[in-house]
């Protein structure tokens, strides 16, 4: 496993469309192995191919330090509710916005074996589900954001004081 680069808002990978996986190969499998090794040093929940440079259809997402997903050929069959609230991406390092997504999310996809599955997400798992998704057409967060994206540390102590 390797540490990849995370490619940058800027970057014209991030803004094209993602061709579908036709089988798992080792050269896949490493670069999943390597997805989840990226995502967690970076501290992230979720990391798309084209973040890497890699324009395949494939995001890897752990939410909850415990639980990681490989979604390959993901299609986002429904989505209910609403959710407002920060969001922060990889590939735009030190901001966030407020962004409105989705509160529950129903994902198709093929995990490592290409083996079909479904799953549901509400709240944090919905969010990355819908934002990793956009990332395989060529879509940043920012293009959602609602106002100015905002330095997320001084967010945090914004609500900390507020909340005293």
């Amino acid at each position: 496993m390797a540490l990849r680069n995370i490619r940058e808002e800027g970057d014209p990978v991030l803004y094209k469309v993602c061709k579908p996986v036709k089988e798992v190969t080792p050269r896949i499998k490493e670069l999943i192995e390597d997805m989840f090794e990226t995502m967690y040093e970076a501290n992230g929940v979720g990391l798309a191919a084209p973040q890497v440079g890699i324009l395949k259809r494939i995001f890897v997402i752990d939410t909850t330090g415990e639980d990681p997903h490989v979604f390959i050929n993901p299609t986002i069959l429904e989505t209910s509710g609403e959710q407002t609230g920060a969001e922060g991406c990889l590939s735009v390092p030190g901001k966030s916005g407020i962004v409105t997504r989705p509160n529950y999310a129903k994902i198709g996809a093929y995990d490592e074996n290409m083996e079909y599955f479904e799953l549901e997400g509400t709240e944090l798992l919905a969010r990355a589900i819908c934002h990793e998704n956009d990332h395989l057409d060529g879509h940043l967060y920012v293009e959602k954001v609602e106002g100015d994206l905002f330095d997320p540390t001084e967010y945090m102590e914004e609500i900390e004081e507020d909340e005293e």
